[in-house]
């Protein structure tokens, strides 16, 4: 019996697909489990700084200040933040936040129709929100829907998540620069103001809902401001609320659904103070 080496055909280790072809689907795969990895982690981050104490959200609040809206200092000005404060003081206290949590409402001098919350326990609300405002009652609401975001670390936890995120992109991108990670830090922190997700701006309203029936007995005037900015919205001017707060037709049903499980004994709304109506 004799052996003989079999003849090798030719281009037997040539793939008949494209080189290109197989790095795309290289790229694909690496980046659908890059994807993937950081899915994960931004779900534990924002998981995770819920626990991060209140204490150490306030600090990274305070080095970030400078990049906040600054207040003036008129006495008509300090009016009006008082008011906000004790305001949003009672509405902390009928929410029945923890104790080491705190609030802190900045009144701005602004035509802007709008209001939001940031870390630290920062609450700012603008003139052209409050001169839109029919009563204390749904005023509170805005407050209160504010705060409960507050209550919710939903603050920290947008930051969390957009930090992972970015930083991931810094990682692959190969940046090292600390300067630039903690520019990074700095816009997330103000971008956190912006990206609340429709379940918080959800669950921030049953909260401020619940809370309005504490503090006043009832919730009328609740979606007062829903339905004045659902309005212009029909118009090609969208009310920058809707860019801090997206509204749709599920909340406004629930609010209302809400109140109509409500059976108090009266309805009666707690005026504004006088200087609070637009001239």
């Amino acid at each position: 019996m004799s052996y003989s080496n079999p003849k090798i055909p030719e281009g037997i280790n040539v793939t008949d697909e494209h080189p290109l072809k197989d790095f795309a689907a290289m790229l694909l795969g690496i980046g659908l489990a890059l994807a993937a990895i950081i899915f994960v982690l931004t779900l534990l981050a924002g998981y995770l700084v819920r626990y991060v104490p209140f204490s150490f959200e306030q600090q990274l609040a305070e080095r970030f200040s400078e990049q906040l809206p600054a207040s003036e200092n008129s006495p008509e000005h300090q009016q009006r933040q008082e008011y906000l404060q004790k305001l949003g003081d009672k509405l902390a206290r009928a929410q029945q936040l923890p104790e080491e949590m705190t609030i802190t409402v900045h009144y701005l001098e602004d035509d802007t129709v709008n209001a939001f919350a940031t870390l630290g326990g920062h609450i700012f609300i603008f003139k052209g929100l409050l001169d839109r405002m029919p009563s204390e009652n749904a005023l509170a609401m805005v407050m209160a829907h504010e705060i409960a975001h507050i209550k919710h670390r939903d603050p920290m936890v947008s930051l969390g998540r957009g930090l992972t995120v970015s930083l991931a992109a810094l990682s692959l991108l190969g940046a090292g620069d600390g300067s630039l990670a903690q520019s990074l830090v700095g816009q997330i922190s103000l971008l956190t103001t912006l990206s609340f997700s429709r379940g918080m701006e959800e669950d921030a309203d049953q909260e401020a809902l619940q809370t309005l029936a504490r503090h006043y007995g009832h919730t009328h005037h609740a979606d007062t401001l829903f339905r004045i900015l659902q309005d212009e919205n029909q118009s090609q001017d969208v009310p920058a609320f809707f860019s801090t707060h997206p509204l749709n037709e599920e909340r406004i049903k629930a609010i209302q659904q809400y109140q109509s499980e409500q059976s108090p004994k009266s309805l009666e709304t707690v005026p504004l103070p006088a200087w609070a109506k637009p001239e």
